[in-house]
């Protein structure tokens, strides 16, 4: 039984810096939880058939997206020189084509579609 005259603060178990225990531990939860959304989205989010698919309707009136495909007018590298760049990254590439420089239009990809044709020209290596 614990008397009705000690502070509240005081029933609670605190750690040597003086955070409650129970607000440590669900701020650890909380930023578990997060990495773990943040992981499982970039993991499951690209799908290169679905980027295929969207660099057929954006991107091929400029850029050669695939090797069957006769070339555009327009001087927008091929899809495999993006993808076999030293540097390619396709995480980068994704957030790239979230804010595309000034010569790209804006197609208002989401950040799944920006993964998806990301991962669509990284299996083009």
């Amino acid at each position: 039984m614990v008397p009705a005259a000690l502070p509240r603060r005081s029933r609670r178990i605190e750690r040597s810096s003086g955070a409650p225990l129970a607000r440590t531990s669900a701020l650890r939860r909380s930023l578990a939880l997060t990495a773990a959304f943040f992981a499982a989205d970039v993991a499951f989010a690209a799908d290169a058939q679905h980027g295929e698919q969207l660099a057929r309707r954006w991107c091929a009136s400029c850029h050669v997206i695939s090797p069957d495909q006769r070339g555009p007018v327009i001087e927008a590298p091929p899809f495999a020189t993006i993808a076999q760049r030293s540097d390619f990254d396709a995480a980068r590439l994704a957030r790239f084509l979230l804010d595309p420089h000034p010569k790209m239009p804006n197609m208002e990809l989401s950040r799944a579609e920006a993964a998806d044709l990301a991962a669509f020209i990284a299996s083009l290596k």
